[in-house]
């Protein structure tokens, strides 16, 4: 039997184990695991030189390690600040002073961004303001569908904002890539796709009485400057554009000491000082809330080094550079998204990265196609499996009724940001200049 035919054994064993397990343990994390663990063991049956298997899935929890460093400080950086009352304080003066309901949205999508943009996890947008923007979206007399929708949206959108995007991180690790250029390319897709969703969200809508709304928003808490508001912000600002315009004249940092010394910002500036139990609270309840997403970059990595070593990723490299670039243009925009249904981040390995080096040989942009698939991608957080951030979404606002009518109304604005990507992709040239 040719070396083909058993690396697409090896295939097929992975893919069934991955399915039972999602469908017995309920966890793409731990299906991931399963999967290594099952074609690791068989590989080495099948090609003894490998040696043993163990090597390759301890070498895997280390792939990604300091990517699961960076979830954890970004969101114990954004989980202080939340805490000292800044965010509550900045949402309840823009209500106060905003009456334009067009304007009101579009501040509570940007505020939206930022938490996802800070942690490359849509989740933790939710997690921060997910309530607030509900409450205020409410006095604007949306349904309560469409609020879920306007949250699910930007949390996706958070996720795949800069300056932290996961699916672009792992595929340029993946395909020996600079992790630079990439703010605007992502940054103005995003944009003008919420700027639909917000027009989509918004029209028909009559608002309703605003004190009602700021009864439900908490009060400012008292001491709380604008100079202690902006501070922590600044902090983190100052050290990228430092790290960025002056590298030589400064130590490398790194992203997870950044977000560590801005955290210390935020701490100092807190105006109510918190005890120490309840600053271990905040700390216990990060990584309670960071858990999950360290859980699937660390099984994406173990997935990534069995799959690497077994031969199965260059299968499946191969593959899709033999397909049609109809086939791929046709069906990314439905593959994609089911892909990270299954596998979460680990699409970006499974799926973007073959296809990052397919249109390398083809000699097109792959910086801007890399920022497509980074698009597509977080659009699968609404279907099963997985389904997280789109299952938060609905625990959010409170949503009872049919999943699929979520989906159903989720589907305008989730197309706009397909189709923007899929012309990404199409035609890469006409976006160089965004980098």
């Amino acid at each position: 039997m040719s070396v083909t035919s058993l690396t697409l054994i090896l295939l097929i064993v992975m893919i069934v184990a991955f399915v039972l397990s999602s469908i017995k343990l309920k966890s793409p994390d731990i299906s991931m695991v399963v999967a290594a663990v099952v074609i690791a063991i068989v590989g080495t049956f099948m090609f003894p030189d490998l040696g043993n298997p163990t090597r390759y899935l301890v070498e895997g929890l280390f792939v990604n390690l300091d990517l699961a460093m960076l979830f954890i400080a970004a969101s114990l950086f954004v989980n202080i600040y939340a805490h000292s009352g800044a965010i509550s304080t900045i949402t309840r003066g823009i209500v106060e002073k905003i009456h334009n309901k067009w304007l009101l949205m579009s501040i509570m999508g940007i505020l939206m961004l930022i938490p996802g943009a800070l942690t490359g996890a849509g989740s933790v947008s939710i997690f921060v303001l997910g309530g607030i923007v509900d409450t205020v979206l409410e006095s604007l007399g949306i349904s309560k569908k469409k609020r879920t929708v306007f949250i699910f949206f930007f949390a996706i959108m958070s996720a795949a904002a800069p300056p932290i995007n996961l699916w672009t991180m792992l595929m340029t690790a993946q395909a020996n890539m600079p992790y630079v250029g990439f703010t605007w390319l992502l940054l103005v897709p995003i944009l003008i796709a919420s700027a639909i969703c917000i027009v989509f969200i918004g029209w028909g809508a009559e608002p309703t009485d605003r004190e009602e709304v700021l009864k439900k928003i908490p009060e400012k808490t008292q001491g709380m400057t604008w100079w202690r508001i902006l501070l922590p912000i600044a902090t983190i600002v100052a050290l990228f554009l430092v790290s960025l315009y002056f590298p030589w004249n400064i130590p490398v940092l790194g992203l997870p000491l950044m977000f560590v010394i801005a955290a210390v910002v935020a701490f100092l500036c807190d105006p109510v000082k918190a005890t120490g139990k309840q600053w271990l609270g905040i700390l216990d309840g990060t990584m309670e809330q960071v858990f999950p997403l360290v859980a699937n970059v660390l099984s994406i990595g173990v997935l990534q080094s069995a799959m690497a070593a077994t031969g199965v990723r260059g299968l499946i490299g191969s593959t899709c550079v033999g397909l049609p670039l109809v086939l791929i243009y046709s069906l990314i925009l439905i593959v994609g998204p089911i892909c990270q249904g299954c596998f979460n981040y680990g699409c970006s390995v499974v799926l973007g990265g073959p296809l990052i080096f397919m249109f390398n040989t083809m000699g097109m942009d792959v910086t801007v196609i890399c920022a497509a698939l980074s698009l597509i991608f977080p659009i699968g957080d609404c279907l099963p499996p997985s389904r997280i951030v789109g299952r938060l979404a609905c625990e959010e606002t409170g949503y009872k009724e049919s999943y699929m009518g979520f989906l159903k109304t989720a589907l305008v604005p989730v197309l706009a940001i397909g189709l923007i990507a899929v012309l990404m992709i199409v035609k890469p040239i006409w976006f160089t200049f965004l980098y």
